[in-house]
């Protein structure tokens, strides 16, 4: 989850602790947080950012320490679109203009989020090909930063997600209007990333399944571009869902997400995560055992407890590899 915590992009000691730390807690593979490919791409000026060589170092040093715990280092490559330039949650989360340190946003259409946000601009056929650009060179920065799982954001109401929901895309071009054409620039960055991504490392894309709005994009449109994705070289399907409009009617509560990952996992014949208030060792091992979804992706909860891994293990009665600092504390 997005820690708000970065200057100019750069990661530094918080970043370190707090994804370090779920790594000494058992977790299986860390995912950064939204990762900016450009500096418009942040959500708010205090995002992580790799569109700078001068940024892998400090990356590298986090993916070092998550790799000799035994876990996975895993980076979510994003690109906000209309909904970037914003202050942190606990300062408002409200807009930045251009006058307030923020800067003009872009997406497929000049339309805002919401009422209060200044109108995006829509990306020109240049600006689409260099946000395209953006996400390849980011790629090849990942690589040298030592990451081995890389996530696609394509969810929330971020760009991708605004290119390919009805919703936010009123183009005419080649970019909008038809379920092909508004899939093209998520498909377009899949290819650019998988040319400079290792075959053998996994893709993840993070989609929201559903607007959760009559006549916006939905599940039955999500199965059909995953099995497109899979064609794509994609691995996994994160299976998120909502984002792209403010007044979106959603019934949350525990696993309100899973029967997406299910769908998804079943029709379109791929891997999937399943998201979305899943607090409790039992519930996450229900969806595996029952084949909803292959992988339990948790945020919240992971803040709340970095060392839920630990804490699950012991009351399913699994063994767990713990720090050999921590090894005293194993048995109570």
């Amino acid at each position: 989850m997005c820690q708000y915590s970065a200057e100019d992009g750069f990661a530094n000691d918080w970043h370190l602790v707090h994804l370090g730390s779920r790594a000494v807690g058992g977790a299986g593979l860390i995912i950064t947080e939204a990762t900016a490919v450009s500096p418009e791409g942040r959500i708010s000026p205090g995002d992580l950012g790799i569109w700078s060589d001068e940024h892998i170092d400090q990356l590298k040093r986090i993916t070092d320490f998550i790799h000799e715990q035994g876990a996975v280092a895993g980076i979510q490559l994003a690109h906000a679109g209309r909904k970037a330039s914003r202050l942190a949650p606990w300062k408002g989360g409200t807009f930045l203009s251009e006058h307030e340190q923020g800067w003009k946003t872009v997406g497929p259409s000049a339309l805002p989020f919401s009422k209060d946000d200044e109108l995006p601009h829509a990306l020109s056929p240049t600006g689409i090909e260099n946000i395209i650009i953006d996400f390849h060179a980011a790629t090849k920065r990942a690589v040298k930063a030592g990451f081995k799982v890389l996530e696609i954001h394509a969810a929330h109401g971020y760009l991708l997600h605004e290119f390919f929901s009805p919703l936010s895309n009123f183009r005419t071009d080649n970019y909008g209007g038809s379920f092909e054409n508004r899939i093209r620039l998520l498909i377009e960055v899949v290819e650019g990333v998988r040319q400079a991504w290792p075959e053998e490392y996994p893709l993840f894309v993070r989609i929201s399944s559903t607007d959760w709005v009559e006549g916006g994009w939905n599940v039955d449109d999500s199965v059909k571009l995953s099995r497109i994705l899979k064609e794509k070289g994609v691995d996994v399907i994160d299976c998120s869902s909502g984002g792209n409009v403010p007044d979106a009617v959603i019934p949350t509560g525990p696993n309100y997400q899973v029967l997406f990952a299910e769908k998804i996992k079943k029709e379109a014949d791929i891997i999937t995560g399943a998201v979305g208030i899943i607090t409790k060792p039992e519930q996450a091992e229900e969806i595996l055992q029952k084949g909803q979804a292959d992988f339990i992706l948790l945020a919240r909860e992971m803040l709340r407890d970095p060392y839920f891994p630990m804490h699950a293990a012991q009351i399913l009665g699994d063994t767990i590899k713990w720090p050999e600092q921590y090894e005293r504390a194993k048995r109570g």
